[in-house]
């Protein structure tokens, strides 16, 4: 009778572990998902101000605004690579502005 007993409680045991065990899990899943979503909303925080605060090349600034960039967040969801009149070297550019404003945060 005590080993049916022993076998009753290390069963239970094994199922609160594993019940703590999936709840954790999920925990850390809400958690990972949280903390995603604040740091985009950090990110685009951060990017609210003018297109002017990077210091592009004038002609890099006047395509970008009329294309409807007027904040820096509006730069993050664009294919720039659709916007006429950026290639490659202004692309560069305006990267390096990107980094250069956000390694100050």
């Amino acid at each position: 009778m005590d080993d049916s007993i022993n076998v009753e409680q290390s069963e239970e045991k094994v199922n609160t572990k594993f019940e703590n065990e999936m709840i954790l899990q999920k925990l850390r899943e809400e958690l990972s998902k949280s903390f995603s979503e604040y740091r985009t909303t950090m990110k685009f925080m951060a990017a609210d101000a003018p297109i002017e605060i990077l210091c592009l090349q004038p002609a890099v600034e006047k395509i970008l605004l009329n294309s409807g960039c007027l904040r820096i967040y509006d730069v993050f969801n664009l294919d720039l690579a659709k916007i006429e009149g950026i290639g490659p070297t202004r692309l560069r550019h305006l990267t390096t502005s990107l980094n250069q404003f956000f390694s100050m945060m």
